[in-house]
């Protein structure tokens, strides 16, 4: 059976609403950029929280500052209850050595789960031992106590870069409980074989970047993601129902205008889509 998702203002501040133990139900929150809370038949989730200005810091005084235009909706260490914190890739928006720490000791029985090919930054910017440390690669599902599951799946951002041993050093991560399917794409432009390969997880909610690909800002390091028209197409062909366009409002180098994703909102059909909130629950209910 298909789901829906619906949107609704929490209501109160993110902080105490994740102060109490996750939902049975199915429930995401947007935390900017490409971070998420996910709670699914009772575990908590966080993907790629970025919730501190290390990136402010580490670039000040450079032509691309990363001010950020929107503070975080929530501290790391308000995030309660967590059971596992996901990093698709290294890049310090999504492996935060702000935030992770923070999230960690706030959670100590959570783990990080991070790409194989990136386990020395995982590491270095978690401070966690290795016993609470989940390597993974694209294709090897991850089985968790409740009847969730974890597929990773192959990311190109903007390359489908790997290591040494064949690892992939971006990931997106299938979320699979209690007969749904979230998928986040992790940082990813579209690729051959990138629709086949998701499709066969039959993803009810897809969670994609739409801040585009611009060539001055790859020419520079700066790799780029689906656009909005390509995340919307992309989200169809993996036969998703719902999608939310995220990873925009951040920084004003690197961003989507909020204006355009809500034009595409009422144009979009064959699939309901959303621009991710903050302070907004997002909800699965059966069609």
């Amino acid at each position: 059976m298909r789901v829906k998702l619906t949107e609704m203002p929490t209501g109160e501040p993110l902080a105490e609403r994740l102060s109490r133990p996750p939902s049975e139900k199915t429930e995401i929150y947007w935390l900017g950029q490409a971070g998420f809370v996910i709670d699914i038949v009772g575990m908590r989730l966080v993907v790629d929280p970025y919730l501190s200005d290390s990136l402010a810091v580490k670039y000040r005084n450079t032509p691309r500052p990363h001010v950020r235009l929107m503070q975080p909706p929530v501290l790391a260490d308000e995030i309660l209850h967590v059971d596992l914190v996901l990093c698709t890739h290294a890049h310090t928006d999504h492996m935060d050595p702000g935030t992770l720490p923070l999230l960690l000791e706030a959670n100590p029985r959570s783990k990080l789960v991070a790409p194989r090919a990136v386990a020395t930054q995982a590491m270095e910017r978690s401070g966690v031992h290795e016993d609470r440390l989940i390597l993974t690669c694209a294709g090897g599902p991850i089985s968790l106590p409740m009847n969730v599951e974890i597929i990773p799946t192959r990311a190109a951002h903007e390359t489908l870069e790997m290591d040494e041993d064949g690892n992939h050093r971006f990931l997106g991560y299938a979320i699979r409980g209690d007969g749904t399917c979230i998928w986040h794409s992790g940082d990813c432009i579209p690729f051959i074989g990138l629709e086949e390969e998701v499709r066969r997880l039959r993803p009810d909610v897809a969670l994609l970047p739409v801040n585009g690909k611009r060539p001055e800002l790859s020419q520079n390091g700066v790799p780029g993601n689906f656009s909005l028209h390509e995340a919307i197409a992309v989200a169809l062909h993996v036969g998703a129902n719902d999608l939310i366009a995220h990873h925009y409002g951040l920084f004003d180098f690197n961003t989507e205008q909020p204006e355009k994703i809500d034009a595409a909102v009422t144009a979009t059909t064959g699939l309901n889509l959303h621009r991710a909130k903050t302070n907004t629950l997002y909800t699965m209910q059966n069609r």
